[in-house]
This record gives structure tokens, sequence and C-alpha cells, in this order.
């Protein structure tokens, strides 16, 4: 079986190998990984901080990060409860960046909801849960899992902040630090854009349905702009899962980031041992790490 490093041990680190595990002990997939986790490895989002984005091809399952960004998510969710977001347009696609959506025009009414908002890029680390990673990385001091997102951490600033990897939500602003207030919105689809990291609000992550983002024709104009507003794909609607019944929600569990059974995928990903790798890294990007997500059995 393989060797799964504990929390305590490691202090709170998801694996703390130095060199990889024995060569004797059986490779597991992770897909086998999951298929043998315990129900108590995974958790269900919380409908009150779920989003249903509703495009012509599909649904987009959106998870939002409070605990992150308190300001951003709160404005969010009124605008959605006020469905502001239906009959918008995803309106910016730019290859291997961004898939943006809201009022290109900023014409529609936000009915009172704040048009400027505090800036929410990092936050205080006190007190807020963060599972490191032991590997190296050229944009944080440390990184690792916080709330089950990708997180990067400054132990000696005592700041916390949300990565940009695949699949990151973030708010658009402009040039001003409280120009933001999640009216527009972007998704990453392509290779994650760290440099972002600290620079804008990330409020939350694609958990399904980021292929109906990423797929979506690119934009000619410069951005990834559509040069015309027929080109654009239009949103039918936005809501919130607890405002839905439950026979309208997309039912689905997320492995926990503190679990044995994610400590254990990090340890495969950073050293890989099945017969195609010949080099183990020996490391493995926050990034690269794809927390699972499934139907409920």
């Amino acid at each position: 079986m393989m060797r799964i490093p504990t929390l305590v041990a490691c202090g709170m680190l998801l694996g703390c190998a130095a060199s990889p595990p024995p060569s004797a002990e059986p490779v597991k997939s992770v897909a086998d990984l999951l298929d043998q986790s315990p129900a108590a490895d995974w958790r269900r989002p919380d409908p009150e901080n779920t989003l249903y984005m509703d495009l012509p091809a599909g649904r987009v399952v959106i998870e939002l990060a409070p605990v992150h960004a308190p300001g951003n998510v709160a404005n969010i969710k009124r605008l959605v409860r006020q469905k502001y977001f239906d009959g918008l347009s995803v309106y910016r696609v730019q290859d291997n960046f961004v898939a943006q959506w809201g009022d290109p025009d900023e014409k529609k009414d936000m009915g009172g909801a704040p048009k400027r908002l505090a800036p929410e890029f990092t936050r205080a680390a006190a007190g807020v849960e963060f599972v490191a990673l032991p590997d190296r990385d050229a944009y944080a001091p440390e990184t690792g899992f916080s709330q089950g997102f990708p997180a990067g951490r400054d132990a000696a600033a005592g700041r916390v902040w949300l990565t940009h990897c695949y699949g990151t939500l973030g708010v658009g602003r402009d040039n001003d630090e409280d120009s933001g207030n999640g009216a527009e919105l972007y998704a990453v689809i392509g290779n994650a854009p760290r440099i972002l990291d600290r620079n804008i609000t990330v409020a939350g992550r694609v958990i399904r349905g980021v292929e109906l983002l990423s797929s979506l024709p690119r934009g000619t104009e410069n951005m990834g702009y559509y040069a015309k507003p027929e080109q654009r794909t239009p949103i039918r609607q936005v809501r919130m899962a607890a405002d839905l019944p439950e026979s309208e929600r997309t039912a689905l569990e997320i492995l926990r980031t503190e679990s044995p059974t994610f400590r254990a995928i990090v340890e495969g990903r950073r050293f890989r041992k099945d017969a195609w790798y010949k080099v183990p890294a020996g490391a493995v990007d926050v990034c690269a790490l794809t927390v699972p997500v499934r139907s409920p059995k």
C-alpha cells in the first residue's frame, strides 16, 4: 500500500517525503485511490455558496470562496438573486487565458449593489485552514490548499491568497484596486496565469463544466473580445443552488484536500512510478493538482 504521510508528523504538509516511496510498493492509480476512498474523504459543496450558470451548451457549476473574498462573494450572490446575469453573455474568450462574462456595455442596472468594493487580493492567514505542499514555488513562499481551493501563503507577512489555476473564478477590475464588484467575472481556461496572484480578487472556482467555457470560439479582437455582439455566448440564467429545488440541483462531491486520499494522490504526482514515466519530478506545482469532483455514489 502506498505510504501516506500524516498531517501531525508532517506539520500540516500534504506530502513530506524528500525521496520517492520505496520502489517495491505497488503503484495505485488515481482512479483506484478514488474508488477505494472512504465517504469521509468527500464533502458536498454548500448550496448557499454554489452557482449554476446555464449556457446553451449546458451548466457551469461554480463553488464560491466566502472565507477568502467575503465582500465580493456577497455582492455576486446579491447580483445573482437579482437575476442580474440573466440575458448577459460570455463576451471575451482569450486563447490560453480566460473566458469573461457580464455586461460589456455596462448598461444593466445593478439594483443598488455596490459598484466599487475594497480589494480582497489577500487576507490574514491567522485562523485560516491551510494544508501546505512541501515543494518550491516561483510565486509564493508556500503553496497548498485553503478551504479546498489552491492557495499561496506568506507566513512571514501573515497573508494567504487563492491562486490562479485552471478553472479559477476571478473578479474583473480596471486599474483602480477597488474597481471590481463581481458584475464582471472570468474563469481561467488556459495555463495558470499565476502572475495575477495578489493583483485581483479570486472569488471561487469552476468545479464542473469548465469545458463549456474553454471550448468556446476565441475572440478575434484585442485581448480575445468578440468583434460582433452576435458572436457572444448568451447566458440563459445564473442561480444559487440554494434557491433551486433539490430536483434541479447538480449533485456533486469534492475530495477533501486534507484527506488521506488526496495526500496519496499528491505523493503519486510528485513521484510518478508507472511504466511510462522514467524520471519522476520529485515535486508538483499547486496548479497541477486538480481536486477530484464526482457525482455521489
